[in-house]
């Protein structure tokens, strides 16, 4: 079982800042690829970015330049720094994670229950 904690969220002024961060606990082997995803109101959940174990990162068009993702894998941890904020930008953020349970290779993808995230005047 995989635990993910995100923070970091809140209400923040058009063109501000945030970061976001998510640690992740429990009962795993390894770790392969941490990201974020995002669902406004009425809207499909989109993959924001993501980062690899190796360090290949990837990025939403709309986020690129503005959005930077890092991951600590010493302490199991991914953050997104948010700049240049967009109301746009509006929705409930989630941790995605993905690895092996075991050294068999039993795959495993949690997704923590989010941290909201307003942009607003």
């Amino acid at each position: 079982q995989v635990q993910l904690v995100e923070s970091g969220g809140g209400l923040v002024q058009p063109g501000g800042s945030l970061r976001l961060s998510c640690v992740a606990s429990g009962t795993f082997f390894s770790i392969h690829a941490m990201g974020w995803s995002r669902q406004a109101p009425g809207k499909q959940r989109e993959l924001v970015a993501s980062i690899t174990s190796a360090g290949t990162i990837n990025y939403v068009d709309s986020v690129k330049g503005r959005f930077t993702i890092s991951r600590d894998n010493a302490k199991n941890t991914v953050y997104l720094q948010m700049n240049s904020l967009k109301p746009e930008d509006t929705a409930v953020y989630s941790c995605n994670v993905g690895g092996y349970s075991d050294p068999l290779g039993t795959p495993f993808a949690s997704r923590g229950q989010g941290t909201q995230v307003t942009v607003s005047s």
